[in-house]
């Protein structure tokens, strides 16, 4: 045999290899389907190369985790629309796929998954008011995973998060809720500025009054001052009336050595004293 030969026969051998053989990528399970003999294989195969008869066929899975995004339209419990983006995530459960294979299919997700969680999305929704959508999603994500694995119990599929990434608004509801707010900010802007008058207001009467009762006080203190300035005056006139006495005003007549002429009322018996150094007197 010649080493052309030999090398025709070598390819056409790989050729033949290659086509009678199935490779399991790291991270997929597959079944084997003999149609003519065993049918399908209830042993998952794991990642590696296996060898196959022409008309056997292998059917592959991917087991890790997936996540699948949709829009959905709901209507909320005022009955307003709300467009959500929301997101699974799932895998096939790997011991589980020959009757996933047999009751279902490779493609679970767009006949299965798909309906039941538009639909679990749409039922929970429907239970909030729009406006609170947005601040409830974890809320809202939470229980729509608890009803989307209720209804898959049994479809062999395991479920690990529902989450809800966007929620938008129509453009009418949005201008609403943006002229509500407006309304609500001028409402706390005016009752703010009332607050504020309302404290200068105060401030004003509180200093108004201080200045009236400084006013008053220092009238009192005024008066007061007056009041005992003239009680002393007179305590001081009555001192004074008490101290002239007759015995007094004689002792002062006679005390006084440049007197010329004293006049004394009548009741006042005092001897008239004139000076006899003074020489006016002379020949008198």
């Amino acid at each position: 045999m010649t080493r052309f030969t030999l090398t025709t026969l070598a390819l056409a051998v790989l050729l033949l290899t290659a086509a009678c053989g199935t490779t399991i990528q790291p991270g997929q399970r597959g079944l084997f389907w003999h149609p003519f003999t065993e049918g399908l294989s209830t042993q998952p195969l794991k990642d590696g190369f296996y060898w196959q008869a022409p008309w056997n066929d292998v059917y592959r899975y991917d087991i890790r985790w997936q996540s699948h995004t949709e829009d959905i339209d709901a209507l909320s419990a005022d009955d307003l629309q709300v467009s959500i983006k929301a997101a699974i995530i799932l895998r096939p459960i790997p011991e589980e796929l020959y009757f996933l294979q047999q009751e279902v299919g490779p493609d679970y997700y767009p006949r299965v998954v798909k309906p039941q969680f538009m639909a679990a999305v749409r039922s929970v929704v429907s239970g909030y008011n729009m406006v609170t959508v947005p601040e409830m999603s974890t809320e809202i994500a939470s229980k729509v995973r608890a009803v989307v694995v209720e209804n898959l119990k049994g479809r062999h599929l395991e479920i690990q998060n529902i989450a809800l990434s966007d929620v938008d608004f129509p453009q009418i509801v949005l201008r609403a809720i943006e002229q509500k707010q407006a309304k609500e900010q001028e409402k706390e802007q005016k009752e703010f500025e009332l607050t504020i008058a309302s404290k200068d207001a105060e401030i004003a009467r509180t200093r108004a009054k201080g200045e009236g009762d400084a006013i008053r006080i220092r009238a009192e203190g005024e008066a007061e001052g007056l009041r005992i300035r003239a009680i002393g005056q007179s305590q001081a006139q009555e001192t004074i009336t008490k101290t002239l006495t007759p015995s007094y005003l004689q002792y002062k007549l006679y005390d006084s050595p440049n007197s010329k002429m004293v006049i004394l009322p009548e009741h006042m018996k005092a001897p008239v004293i004139i000076n006899p150094g003074d020489s006016s007197n002379a020949g008198r």
